[in-house]
């Protein structure tokens, strides 16, 4: 009788490891957590207090001199359901629970960042978590120019607020509109009052058997 497999060893990636160590090293207890997919990408969750001198950090000491983006997410599922729902059926039983990605979180909403370096060929998703009481965390303009925009769509699609950033304002909706429409909770109201074209707006195509058998 043969003895069963012993089960592989994981698999060590020495560089984003130790991106993750030296982060630690450099900001301590506000790195709250990381997350390592050996040879492929590195996500590290900082305190939001820190949200600034991660991005400091990542450049000057790790050479990530390329800003690739910045946005949010909101991990609350939508009380609207989902837009491929069919309409025709009763609405399925989904979880409440708010389970946040790779890193883990704490709060609702979170800021996400990317970064990389051009000569050392890897990359870092950088994290926080927004407060829900107060949703801000500073600017990174000051450290990478190319956060600017990103910063006021986000701030605009989802209301957190980035200290320090010279000028917040809309960059797509008008400046009286009320609310923020990348929220889990905001209403999309076209799609209250006629759902998702696709789901029930069924058209046949030309030459298809509905239009044979109407011939």
């Amino acid at each position: 009788m043969s003895s069963p497999e012993a089960p592989a060893a994981p698999i060590a990636d020495s560089l984003r490891d130790g991106i993750v160590a030296r982060f630690a090293a450099a900001l301590g207890d506000d790195v709250v957590g990381s997350h390592v997919i050996p040879g492929d990408d590195v996500w590290i969750r900082v305190h939001p207090s820190a949200w600034r001198r991660a991005a400091e950090f990542a450049r000057d000491s790790l050479g990530c001199s390329y800003f690739c983006f910045l946005s949010a997410l909101d991990w609350m599922p939508s009380p609207y359901g989902k837009g491929e729902d069919d309409p025709t059926e009763p609405p399925p039983v989904r979880s409440t629970a708010i389970v946040q990605g790779y890193a883990g979180g704490e709060t609702r909403f979170q800021v996400l960042a990317r970064v990389a370096s051009p000569t050392e060929h890897f990359a870092i998703s950088l994290k926080a978590d927004v407060p829900d009481a107060d949703s801000r965390v500073p600017s990174w303009t000051p450290v990478y120019g190319g956060a600017n925009w990103h910063e006021r769509e986000t701030w605009e699609m989802f209301g957190i607020v980035f200290d320090g950033h010279p000028q917040l304002t809309h960059i797509y909706l008008p400046t009286e509109f009320e609310g923020h429409p990348l929220r889990k909770d905001f209403p999309l109201l076209a799609r209250m009052v006629k759902p998702w074209p696709g789901i029930v707006d069924v058209e046949p195509l030309p030459g298809g058997d509905d239009e044979a058998e109407s011939e």
